[in-house]
């Protein structure tokens, strides 16, 4: 018995040899270093693409910079000049009607849709690349040119209208009262990527739960009220999260819509697009660029309550 223990007891102190120590530090040093080769291109890119331009714009926040002449510092004055700008009021309400408007309405069509993919229909793949579609496209120019023909006077959303016996002589986006809700209803068509997550939350809800609840006579709406809707918590709200930052960076669609000038009235004036216009349009760059880290802060802050209210509401099964 000493033997062995001797024995094991060489074992460990040659392991611990000062040499064998020195070689171990130099493989792990080799391997740091690959590792470390192969974060480089994300490194850089986070450097010089992120962290480099965000830094940047945080200083010309503070300039008076036209993208002319250098940037002259002016402490606060970009920040107490957004206190006194109506049009800039103006594109956070607009845009705040867009976000909290369209996000649930876009996640309310994608969970139906979802439910009704996961019935196990024929052709689900089929569907589900098809109503996929509009995610891809929904964002792109073509779309919203698109779009604007058909919300106008003589767009195919009148001609449908006259076909029924509605007198539609109303161009949907040229009017004040109904351009920004033509823009919603966009949003909410692009609901193929929430769909597709939902959908993958609804195939890991165990089947066990809903035979059970058949069992006891649970009718469908209690089971999607009392099973569907509490397992896949976690996933509306990933997607709440993700829905509500992609919406506050919507431009495209109020660009192309109102030809860049975020009219009629103002009344799709996104603050993206009046970011844009301030910046590239005014070249009041360094305006734009305080712009740039409110709506930052607001993303941010939005993000942090949800994250605060979802232990009220969202279920984790542990």
């Amino acid at each position: 018995m000493s033997a062995i223990s001797e024995l094991s007891h060489l074992k460990v102190s040659k392991a611990r040899t000062p040499e064998e120590k020195a070689a171990r530090r130099k493989e792990n040093s080799r391997d740091n270093k690959a590792g470390y080769l192969f974060l480089l291109p994300w490194l850089v890119g986070l450097v010089v693409i992120t962290i480099g331009p965000m830094i940047a714009s945080l200083y010309l926040s503070f300039t008076d910079y036209s993208l002319i002449q250098a940037p002259q510092w002016s402490g606060v004055d970009n920040y107490v000049r957004m206190l006194e700008d109506d049009r800039l009021h103006n594109s956070l309400r607009v845009t705040f009607v867009y976000v909290f408007v369209s996000v649930p309405l876009q996640l309310v069509v994608a969970l139906a849709i979802a439910l009704l993919l996961n019935e196990g229909m024929k052709g689900l793949s089929f569907y589900r690349s098809i109503f996929y579609l509009p995610s891809m496209l929904g964002g792109s120019v073509a779309i919203a040119l698109l779009w604007r023909q058909l919300f106008g006077t003589d767009g195919l959303v009148n001609q449908v209208l006259r076909l029924l016996g509605v007198d539609a002589t109303i161009g949907w986006i040229a009017d004040p009262g109904y351009a920004l809700w033509t823009i919603i209803l966009l949003h909410v068509w692009t609901f193929g990527s929430p769909m597709v997550i939902f959908l993958a939350g609804l195939r890991q809800i165990p089947s066990m739960y809903y035979e059970a609840a058949s069992v006891d006579g649970a009718s469908r709406w209690s089971r999607f009220v009392k099973i569907t809707l509490p397992l896949l918590s976690p996933i509306i709200f990933f997607n709440l999260v993700l829905q509500v930052i992609g919406a506050f960076q919507s431009f495209t669609q109020a660009f192309v819509v109102s030809n860049g000038t975020g009219g009629p009235s103002d009344s799709t004036m996104f603050y993206t697009l009046y970011l844009y216009l301030r910046g590239f349009g005014q070249f009041q760059m360094g305006y734009a660029a305080a712009m740039a880290w409110l709506l930052v802060v607001i993303v941010g802050a939005l993000t942090a309550v949800n994250f605060l209210l979802s232990k009220y509401w969202v279920f984790y099964d542990d």
